[in-house]
């Protein structure tokens, strides 16, 4: 990145947030996470802040201080907002509208909104899909994301802001916590370190597309950097992955047989997306460096890696 600024990410102490923390953090930007799970203070040149995107004590300090905003609050998958229409609402929507109308005091001269390439086109016609498929949400989750692309698009119209939407595929690699419905790689190596079965929505058949967390930062770090660069952007490998595949990758990069216990298949389940990466690399120079196989060795690695 160019000049030294201050970045302000929102959600950021997530899996994506901390490891894109860090690279900006060591590119000699200023940069504030706000999370209502960190501990406040300075850890590695970040400066965390504990509190909600949508507290004005929390925000406004910060907005008049940060001129780039990156919003990666979430706090849902496809499958734990099944059965719950009103959580993503509640919890993701309305909060950011909150932010959104603390940030229209001091709006800032660039914003980058994560969304999720893996969910808010549905089912696509064909794959890869690129940017101008319609959007056709089969969960409440991805439906937020849809509204959430909407809000900030509304705002940045409204206010003359410079906004890129980030769509990433499936995320993985080290620094992954362990969650329930979050990341299959991530829980395929845990099975595989405790000699467990995985348990398989579906018949393995779904396609998903994997991106490594390097190549992920990597796509943000242009994208604020490059403020010409607005409009949507997918973010993937461009390869295509079915949950069956990646179980015997897997096996391969551990050298650990995985058994695997097949669940009824879930409606608000994607079964093939792959994204058309080509906008965003023809508009920021962003291509992918790490090969599927080659992530996963280095997250099999991650995983002996004594924690600090």
């Amino acid at each position: 990145m160019a000049s030294e600024q201050s970045i302000l990410l929102v959600g950021g102490n997530g899996f994506y947030g901390r490891a894109l923390a860090r690279r900006l953090a060591a590119s000699g930007q200023e940069v504030h996470v706000v999370s209502r799970s960190t501990a406040p203070g300075e850890n590695d040149g970040i400066f965390f802040h504990r509190g909600s995107q949508d507290d004005p004590a929390v925000m406004r300090p910060l907005l008049e201080r940060c001129p780039v905003l990156v919003h990666l609050a979430s706090t849902s998958t496809p499958g734990s907002s099944a059965r719950d229409p009103v959580h993503d609402t509640m919890y993701n929507v309305l909060p950011a509208a909150r932010l959104l109308g603390i940030a229209a005091a001091t709006p800032p001269a660039r914003v980058l909104c994560v969304s999720s390439g893996g969910s808010v086109y549905g089912n696509p016609a064909r794959v890869p899909v690129d940017e101008q498929a319609p959007l056709q949400p089969l969960s409440y989750h991805a439906a937020g994301k849809v509204a959430l692309e909407a809000l900030f698009q509304a705002f940045a119209h409204a206010h003359g802001t410079s906004l890129a939407v980030l769509r990433p595929s499936n995320l993985y690699g080290p620094g992954q916590d362990l969650r329930s419905g979050f990341g299959l790689v991530r829980t395929l190596l845990e099975r595989a370190l405790r000699g467990e079965p995985v348990e398989v929505w579906g018949d393995g058949s779904a396609v998903r597309d994997y991106i490594y967390i390097d190549d992920a930062v990597a796509a943000c770090e242009r994208l604020i950097g490059q403020p010409a660069a607005t409009g949507v952007f997918n973010l993937g490998s461009g390869r295509g992955t079915s949950i069956a595949e990646m179980v015997e990758l897997v096996a391969r990069a551990t050298g650990r047989q995985l058994g695997v216990v097949c669940r009824p298949g879930r409606g608000t389940d994607v079964q093939a997306i792959v994204l058309d990466t080509e906008r965003l690399q023809s508009v920021t120079g962003w291509t992918v460096r790490v090969g599927l196989e080659e992530g996963l060795e280095q997250s099999w690695r991650w995983m002996f890696t004594p924690r600090v």
